[in-house]
C-alpha cells in the first residue's frame, strides 16, 4: 500500500471545539485539521503521496477545472464501533468508482490502493474527529480530484490534484422526503456522465430541487432526457420501490450512478423476504402503483442519506400523492435498520463488507 508522509499542522483544533463541533456536527460544518493529498504530472506519474493541514489552495486562473469542469469526487464514511475501533464500509468499491468516473470524465485514474491508503491514514491520523454511533454520527470522508493544469485549449489536463478531506456529520436527511416530478429538466442521457460521479451531475440538478422545493418537496425525482418516461433516480440519492408482492424494485443501470449503498440494500433484499429486481420502471407505473397499492413503500439511498423515506410525490399532471398511509413503511425501516447495524459493528457483517481502521 502507497505510503504517505505526514506533516502534522501547528495549530491543531483545541480538545474543547472539536468536542463541540462532534456534539452537533451538522453537515459539512467543521473540517478536520488535516488533508491528503497526491498530485499528478503527465509522464512522471503520482507523486508524493502526503498528508498535509487543512488550508486553502492557490489555483492558477486558468486551470482546468475552473473552465471545464474536470472534477470528480466520491462520498464515504468512517464508523466508530462501541469498542471503540474503527471502521470503513466497503471501501473499496469507492476506489473502483473513482476509477471509471476518471476514465469517463478523460482523467489520470488514481491506483485503487493510493485511493485507500488515503483515506485510511487520514481516518488513522483524525481519529478522535470520528463520532461515537449516536444519533448515527459519523466521519464524511470527501476523496476528490481537479485537473490542475493552467491551459485554455479544450483537451485533457496533464496536472492532476487529487486529495481528501473529512468533516464530522450527522443525519444528512433527518425526516422522510416527498419528490417532485421535474417536467423541465433531466439529468443525464445515454452516452452522457450519468454515471460517473462529477460535480457537473450536481450542480445540473441544483435548478430542479429549487423547483421541487416551490412545490412543496424536498427533492426531485429524475426521468430519461429521451422518452420523459423512465424512473431514473432523486437528486442525491438512489431511488426504490417495495412491491405489494415482495419484489424490492430499482432502475437498471445505465444512466445512474451505480451507488455503494444500492447495490448493498440490493445484497440485503433476501434477508427482509424481497427479491431484488433491476429493470426499467416507468412513472406511470410507480404512481398508478402508489394509488393502487401495488407499490407500497418508496425509499432513496446513498452514502449521506443511508436509507430516506420517500412518502409522498408531487407532479404537474396528477397533483400531490401519499405513498401509503404518508408514514415510512415497515420494510424501509428495517432495511434501514439492518444496514446501519452492520456499519456500527451491531449486526454480524456477513458480507465482509467492512474495513478495519483502527
Amino acid at each position: 500500500m502507497a505510503q504517505f508522509s505526514i506533516n502534522r499542522t501547528t495549530t491543531p483544533t483545541a480538545d474543547a471545539a472539536r468536542k463541540a463541533a462532534l456534539a452537533d456536527p451538522g453537515f459539512g460544518r467543521y473540517y478536520v485539521d488535516h488533508m491528503a493529498v497526491v498530485d499528478y504530472i503527465g509522464g512522471d506519474g503520482w507523486q508524493e503521496p502526503r498528508i498535509v493541514p487543512t488550508t486553502e489552495w492557490a489555483l492558477h486562473p486558468a486551470s482546468a477545472v475552473l473552465h471545464y469542469g474536470q472534477e470528480i469526487f466520491e462520498g464515504m464514511k468512517a464508523y466508530r464501533h462501541d469498542d471503540n475501533s474503527i471502521w470503513l464500509f466497503r471501501p473499496e468499491r469507492n476506489a473502483a468508482r473513482f476509477v471509471n468516473s476518471a476514465r469517463r470524465m478523460g482523467m489520470a485514474v488514481l491506483p485503487e490502493d493510493i485511493f485507500l491508503a488515503s483515506v485510511e491514514e487520514l481516518v488513522k491520523l483524525e481519529h478522535e474527529w470520528v463520532p461515537v454511533s449516536e444519533n448515527e454520527q459519523s466521519l464524511y470522508l470527501r476523496p476528490f480530484m481537479i485537473a490542475s493544469e493552467p491551459y485554455l485549449g479544450v483537451r485533457e489536463a496533464n496536472t492532476y490534484r487529487y486529495a481528501v478531506i473529512a468533516t464530522p456529520a450527522g443525519p444528512y436527511y433527518s425526516e422522510p422526503v416527498k419528490l417532485w416530478i421535474t417536467p423541465n429538466y433531466t439529468r443525464a442521457a445515454p452516452g452522457g456522465t450519468g454515471t460517473a460521479k462529477c460535480g457537473g451531475n450536481y450542480a445540473a440538478s441544483l435548478i430542479a430541487t429549487e423547483e421541487a422545493y416551490a412545490n412543496g418537496c424536498g427533492q426531485v425525482l429524475w426521468l430519461d432526457g429521451a422518452e420523459r418516461k423512465w424512473v431514473e433516480e432523486c437528486g442525491t440519492m438512489n431511488i426504490m420501490f417495495v412491491t405489494a408482492d415482495g419484489e424490492l424494485l430499482t432502475p437498471q443501470l445505465g444512466t445512474i450512478l451505480p451507488g455503494v449503498t444500492r447495490e448493498s440494500i440490493l445484497k440485503l433484499a433476501a434477508d427482509h423476504d424481497l427479491k431484488p429486481v433491476e429493470r426499467m420502471i416507468s412513472i406511470d407505473e410507480v404512481l398508478d402503483g402508489v394509488g393502487n397499492g401495488q407499490i407500497a413503500e418508496v425509499f432513496a439511498c446513498g452514502t449521506a442519506a443511508v436509507v430516506t423515506p420517500i412518502t409522498g410525490f408531487n407532479s404537474p399532471d396528477r397533483g400531490p400523492q401519499e405513498v401509503g398511509d404518508g408514514t415510512p413503511g415497515r420494510k424501509t425501516r428495517e432495511i434501514r435498520q439492518h444496514l446501519v447495524d452492520i456499519q456500527y459493528g451491531r449486526a454480524e457483517d456477513k458480507h465482509g463488507w467492512m474495513r478495519r481502521v483502527l
